[in-house]
């Protein structure tokens, strides 16, 4: 799709649970202009026909969902093309502030980045919040974060969205205006 600086835009997305993080990339393509496909409908060799992609996923055990992280695995070489990664996470809402969260959203990322990086995609910024989450014993108490991602959460993931339209090509967004 059309992106409103004239480029073409993709958002990929692995979400389950709860749709936290296909909200996220619904806000994020609303902005960009971008199609929201899943990992398994992407033929990575038609990656070339954008100018800009989005991965995301949930965050298991420190890091992306599978999905997300195998799709990376089959990505032709990048040269340069820009890229950038979202995440929904389960941690308490009270922790998802300030240089603590950057550095878990950080750490979060790792694995993404590096497999991205390593096949020459330029990262062009990195945006997280959290998410509802009922995984193990937090069912029993009715999970943790109900009804994150919220309108802020949202309204951040756009701003998010905005900055990388706006970016020269090159550059790459802070962590402090892509992640809270």
């Amino acid at each position: 799709m059309r992106g409103q600086a004239g480029s073409e835009a993709l958002v990929i997305v692995h979400s389950w649970h709860h749709g936290n993080t296909r909200k996220v990339a619904e806000a994020l393509a609303r902005i960009l202009g971008a199609e929201v496909r899943t990992p398994d409908r992407v033929d990575p060799a038609t990656l070339g026909e954008y100018d800009l992609v989005g991965f995301g996923a949930g965050i298991d055990s420190g890091r992306h969902y599978r999905p997300i992280l195998d799709l990376a695995d089959r990505l032709p070489p990048g040269g340069g093309r820009r890229v950038f990664l979202f995440s929904t996470c389960g941690v308490p809402a009270a922790f998802a502030r300030g240089e603590a969260f950057d550095r878990l959203v950080e750490a979060n990322h790792a694995e993404l980045r590096a497999r991205l990086a390593d096949r020459g995609y330029a990262i062009a910024g990195e945006f997280s919040c959290v998410g509802f989450n009922t995984n193990s014993f937090l069912k029993h108490f009715g999970g943790l974060n109900k009804g994150r991602p919220d309108a802020a959460d949202l309204a951040r993931a756009e701003d998010f969205a905005r900055g990388l339209l706006a970016a020269p090509r090159g550059e790459r967004l802070e962590p402090s205006r892509t992640t809270r």
